[in-house]
């Protein structure tokens, strides 16, 4: 009975030290999301100006870039799947390696597809099943910068531009987690390239209702600034998705320790019962054994 009783405090007290680890990352990733938005909408005011830039030189010179060039039948993609580098994140780094599986899967029915990796997770995932991987990038996934952006941005772009008979890729899609809520994150399949540029604005009208007519003049030749804008503008869609699933693992995890601090609070106040019963049992056998031994004693004095 002792034992026992000794077993369950042990066993409370070791799911009351988790309670504070997981209660202590529960408050820091609540902390950090608010920052991770933050970070979302302020590098929104550079990518519209960029989308703009790009827009512009494409609709006012129908200038035509490999960048922009879509292929007929692809023979080979790229799939950049984006993980955290830390569990205790829920469903987070799964959900997004599911949503690849299925693109790879459909992907693979036509063409080859070779795969990018970011974050630990998804290269463990992948390297436990000895999938081929093409590159791998991690440590940054709670706190992407625009380097680590661009440091992928320019393997997948030397990727994309090298011919297919070379090893190189004709599509390239990115899989990510779109930060929707503090409840809601969302698996994204977009393609990054070849790039999609849309069509600039319409003209804008005047006091008079008149179109203002804007004159574009490209230095030293609209090729040369897609050549310097449409990297850029590769790079900073990548910094969006890599903001954005940071976010998402930031919530993912907040409410992951939330719900196991709750159901070790649960567990605790089970265990703190159990431990009361024990306790009370054993109070209550010590009681019999001391009445019956002074029972016997009586017993045995009385025959004397």
């Amino acid at each position: 009975m002792a034992s026992n009783l000794r077993e369950l405090r042990e066993r409370r007290n070791s799911v009351a030290t988790t309670q504070k680890i997981t209660r202590a990352m529960e408050l820091i990733a609540s902390s950090r999301v608010p920052k991770a938005q933050r970070k979302v909408r302020a590098a929104s005011p550079y990518a519209e100006e960029l989308s703009r830039a790009v827009s512009a030189v494409a609709t006012h010179t129908h200038e035509h870039h490999p960048l922009t060039t879509p292929v007929t039948d692809p023979v080979r993609s790229g799939v950049l799947v984006i993980t955290s580098d830390r569990g205790l994140a829920g469903a987070y780094s799964s959900n997004a390696i599911k949503a690849a599986e299925e693109l790879t899967a459909t992907l693979s029915a036509e063409q080859e597809v070779s795969t990018y990796l970011c974050g630990r997770k998804g290269i463990g995932y992948y390297e436990f099943r000895g999938r081929p991987i093409a590159e791998t990038w991690s440590g940054f996934s709670d706190a992407p910068t625009y380097e680590n952006a661009r440091r992928i941005a320019d393997r997948l772009i030397k990727d994309f531009l090298t011919p297919t008979s070379e090893g190189g890729l004709d599509e390239i899609h990115i899989v990510y987690t779109q930060f929707r809520s503090m409840l809601v994150q969302t698996p994204r399949v977009v393609r990054l390239l070849p790039l999609e540029v849309v069509d600039a604005p319409e003209e804008e009208v005047d006091d008079a209702g008149e179109e203002i007519l804007h004159e574009y003049r490209f230095e030293p030749d609209p090729e040369s600034v897609l050549d310097n804008l449409l990297p850029l503008y590769v790079a900073n869609r990548i910094q969006y998705v890599l903001l954005q699933s940071a976010a998402s693992e930031l919530a993912s995890r907040q409410r992951a320790m939330k719900s196991a601090t709750d159901n070790a609070e649960q567990l605790i106040g089970t265990l703190s019962r159990q431990a009361n019963q024990a306790r009370q049992a054993a109070i209550t056998q010590e009681i019999t054994e001391i009445v019956g031994g002074s029972a016997a004693l009586s017993d045995s004095t009385s025959e004397e």
